[in-house]
């Protein structure tokens, strides 16, 4: 009995272990099985979503930046260039596993803490935010080896202006993603902007770069700019333009050069000017070309313009006689006066003494409409398109809603508006003739036509007239430039204000021509509120003149055209000076 249960104990057990292996083989296949078919379900049916998985986590798309048009003067000089940057970047999904590691990570970036977590959080579902635009190389280093997961470098452009200030209002900037937004690099942002492209790159468990997988649009570079600005010319006119405002602690200052036979503009500089590398310190009322944008009543500037609207009216020809005595004339209520009573005196005397009772008999005498077409002929009431932004078209009311006062007031430059630009340029059609050219801030490999709105030999009378203002006994006689014949004009303007014209408030100005035989350049200088006793145009704007056409002249290798200082300078020695001996 005693072996009949022994035998059946271990014929028990024999068959609790063979079900055991069983049991233990049968889970083992089954699971097999299980992932088998879960292996072939995810190979075949889920392939496509595994694979777009993986690739969120390890393949990113980045764009290119495209890299954007140097801008460069007339002679290839560059004044706009981008500078490849890095930004830091990070996916804040996969920076929270280092969130102990945000304080150094700020820290390094020179940033807030405070700042950079309510960033992260704020975008936390986002797979792509920017921790610091345009940093230089030494924080984009000290950033990656902190090796934190989801940071990553983000290769850009940052705009660089080698001119400083000194540009700035004509090349305007742009803003972190360096579209433009002020000045040249605005009007032209679609030629210079270029079209961005992008790759498909490889990541690391770091969220860092290690291959590219695929080009997938190639980035193409804006196009270049040439200006017409010269660099030169436009070092040399700001300098002069800021030293006069500073000199007379005026309120502001413009200056414009133009090439008189091509219409392009070589210099356009404001005071105050602002530096575009700085972007702390942009600030609106600086960086506004005031050249374009700003207008201002013109006054005896405008009067070469009356003079040439008498003489084409066929009443009046170079020699002809005005009395202007007693030095006032009154028309309807209001009294014009001249600075002293001139007497009787000829057209060129009008401008050489800049006499108000003078333009204003020439301008009465002949028709409101023949005054306002010579105004608006050379371009006074309309924008001269020279493409920059907030360009203003000055005012310039229709004749035929003149008073006589109005009539008798445009002749000296009260009563419309205009730009600086605007004067320029019609500065520029006295000096090449009498054509009118389009204003171009490109340059030209052609000469435009134009067209002709005066007169030439109105215009050549005109120009000997305004020869006479910078000689002898004439208001601008600071404009000369040695060995130049200078053909300009004076003017100093009462500032409107509430309730009329300022008794303490003026602006100076100069417009001139040189060289006057046969011009090349015009420029045109106003000066808002010279403080002090000089605040006449022929005092605080003619010496700009003269100061910067004297270096200009030089530097364009133009030559001299004043007959008389010619004959001195080739007079032996023993003639110049007597107390020679040989």
């Amino acid at each position: 009995m005693q072996l009949s249960f022994s035998w059946d104990r271990s014929q028990k057990k024999q068959k609790i272990f063979v079900m055991r292996r069983y049991l233990v083989l049968g889970v083992l296949l089954g699971s097999m099985l299980v992932l088998g078919l879960r292996g072939a379900q995810l190979h075949l049916f889920e392939n496509d979503f595994l694979r777009s998985e993986g690739d969120q986590r390890h393949l990113r798309t980045i764009s290119i930046v495209a890299n954007r048009g140097v801008i460069t003067d007339r002679h290839g000089e560059p004044v706009a260039i981008s500078t490849p940057v890095d930004s830091v970047w990070a996916n804040p999904g996969e920076l929270l596993a280092a969130r102990d590691q945000w304080g150094k990570l700020a820290r390094t970036l020179g940033v807030e803490h405070e700042q950079l977590q309510q960033r992260l959080m704020k975008r936390s579902q986002r797979g792509f935010v920017y921790l610091k635009r345009h940093v230089n190389p030494e924080i984009a280093k000290k950033v990656m080896a902190l090796e934190l997961p989801g940071i990553a470098l983000q290769r850009e452009y940052r705009r660089y202006y080698p001119a400083g200030e000194v540009m700035g209002h004509v090349i305007g900037f742009t803003d972190i993603d360096d579209n433009g937004q002020e000045g040249l690099e605005l009007a032209f942002n679609k030629i210079l902007k270029g079209t961005d492209g992008s790759k498909r790159i490889m990541k690391d468990n770091l969220g860092r770069a290690v291959a590219t997988v695929e080009n997938i649009a190639t980035p193409h570079s804006g196009k270049p700019l040439t200006l017409s600005i010269d660099q030169q010319l436009q070092y040399i006119t700001y300098r002069e333009l800021k030293a006069a405002v500073k000199k007379y602690k005026a309120r502001a200052g413009t200056a414009v050069i133009m090439d008189v036979n091509t219409g392009e503009v070589l210099a356009m500089v404001n005071q105050p000017a602002f530096n575009p590398n700085d972007r702390s310190r942009l600030r609106s009322s600086r960086y506004r070309n005031r050249s374009v944008t700003d207008v201002f009543e013109p006054g005896s500037t405008i009067k070469p313009f009356t003079i040439i609207a008498a003489l084409e009216s066929g009443r009046y020809h170079a020699g002809s006689r005005i009395n202007t005595s007693p030095g006032v004339i009154k028309v309807g209520r209001k009294l014009i006066r001249d600075t002293r009573d001139h007497g009787i005196i000829d057209v060129g005397t009008v401008l050489q003494k800049s006499s108000n009772v003078g333009a204003t008999k020439m301008a009465l005498s002949i028709k409101p409409k023949h005054l306002w077409q010579t105004f608006s002929d050379v371009g006074f009431g309309k924008q001269t398109n020279s493409v920059f932004p907030g360009e203003s078209s000055g005012m310039l009311n229709d004749y035929q809603n003149w008073h006589e006062i109005e009539h008798a007031t445009h002749a000296f430059g009260y009563g419309l508006s205009v730009t600086n630009l605007q004067l320029a340029r019609a500065y520029a059609a006295l000096a090449n003739g009498g054509r009118l050219l389009p204003v171009s801030m490109q340059r030209l490999d052609e000469i435009p036509e134009g067209f002709r709105i005066m007169r030439e030999d109105k215009v050549k009378q005109v120009l000997r007239m305004m020869e006479r203002v910078t000689g002898e006994g004439g208001t601008g006689k600071l404009a000369r430039v040695a060995g130049y014949r200078v053909a300009g004009k004076t003017g100093t303007v009462r500032k409107a204000g509430p309730g009329g014209y300022q008794e303490d408030k003026y602006l100076s100005l100069f417009a001139g021509v040189v060289p006057a035989s046969r011009p090349r350049l015009a420029m045109t200088i106003m000066i808002d509120e010279p403080k002090g006793k000089e605040y006449f145009g022929g005092h605080v704007a003619a010496p700009v003149f003269a100061n910067v056409m004297r270096d200009a002249l030089r530097l364009m290798d133009i030559a001299p055209d004043d007959k008389k200082l010619l004959r001195a300078q080739m007079l032996p020695a023993s003639a110049m000076s007597p107390e020679v001996t040989l």
